[in-house]
């Protein structure tokens, strides 16, 4: 049987070191809290958690995040398709945790797909490397990033650890207010932390000057990445360079863990001169974000973006059609 349950499906992706957290089991394990089904798929030494989001009428969409993991895809799609049957899916969604685009490698582990304009995930991110010394990573940033970093130790800003996610969410609304950024409740949250948390894998850091908290964000780690997933700040001392001193911060918290990577996550979809290019001109969307975290001298990585494997043709034509007229995602 190649459907497996959640012990054996946290022993398959140990032996993956370069496993993304959003193929993890608590992954899976959030998700399932808001309503979706969760299922583990292993044959050989190539797996994937899918998950699936219910729909009216019995129907389901089935997605993948950041998977499969292994290198012989082939050998679980008949696997995962029995599954979409089963949950009725009228199509299966990829976002694999590819990033160099071979034609031939793509088309030959997602055979049967269809590239899709409609990606859940970031395509793009920005991920430091964490090797060497903390003046290794100093010497890797941008001149006026390492100057805003000491800048904000000099202006008595502190970064602590904190279970303190009442502060964290009062501070997420005033980032959505200003920076017309879509959020998730408050429950949303307190779950990501406490799944993650109990396994020591994640940490809420509040940046704050005297009493007063100014900035915070909850880190993730798997592997030998750790991701900033969720980031906020109020509108208090901004000119002592907070949110600078937290990133480093989050940095030493996850080499303290032994990851050699730290993923910022989400930044424009656009080709690397094309970012380069217009970044001082532009602030819309996440233009502001890639400002910000560029200063800090990583690698920005572009995935293949999503692909599908369509079921039901016509229904499947519904969802391009509320795709483009949606206020919500459906994932």
């Amino acid at each position: 049987m190649n459907i497996v349950q959640q012990s054996e499906w946290n022993s398959f992706i140990a032996g993956h070191p370069e496993a993304h957290v959003l193929q993890s089991d608590t992954w899976g394990e959030l998700k399932r809290t808001f309503g979706w089904d969760v299922e583990r798929v292993i044959v050989g030494n190539t797996g994937t958690l899918v998950l699936f989001k219910r729909l009216p009428l019995g129907l389901s969409i089935g997605y993948i995040p950041k998977g499969p993991l292994g290198c012989d895809w082939k050998v679980i799609w008949g696997e995962v398709n029995n599954l979409c049957m089963r949950h009725h899916a009228v199509f299966l969604k990829v976002e694999p945790d590819l990033r160099q685009f071979d034609e031939d490698n793509v088309n030959n582990r997602l055979d049967g797909f269809i590239r899709s304009n409609h990606t859940i995930q970031p395509r793009n991110t920005i991920v430091v490397n964490l090797s060497g010394s903390e003046e290794d990573w100093l010497m890797r940033m941008k001149q006026k990033t390492r100057y805003n970093i000491r800048l904000a130790q000099k202006k008595g800003v502190r970064v602590r650890p904190s279970d303190d996610l009442d502060s964290f969410y009062a501070m997420v609304q005033v980032t959505a207010d200003r920076d017309r950024f879509g959020v998730h409740t408050s429950r949303y949250y307190q779950l990501v932390y406490e799944l993650f948390q109990s396994e020591g894998n994640c940490e809420l850091l509040i940046a704050q000057y005297g009493d007063a908290p100014l900035a915070a964000l909850i880190l993730l780690a798997q592997g030998k990445r750790a991701y900033y997933f969720y980031g906020a700040s109020n509108n208090l001392e901004r000119n002592r360079m907070p949110t600078y001193l937290l990133q480093w911060e989050a940095m030493r918290w996850a080499a303290r863990k032994g990851c050699i990577e730290y993923d910022l996550w989400g930044i424009p979809d656009e080709k690397e001169e094309v970012l380069e290019k217009y970044f001082m001109q532009r602030s819309d969307g996440l233009w502001g974000v890639y400002r910000f975290k560029r200063g800090f001298g990583g690698e920005i990585k572009r995935s293949i973006g999503a692909w599908d494997r369509i079921y039901h043709p016509g229904l499947y034509k519904l969802y391009l059609l509320y795709e483009k007229v949606r206020k919500k995602n459906l994932f």
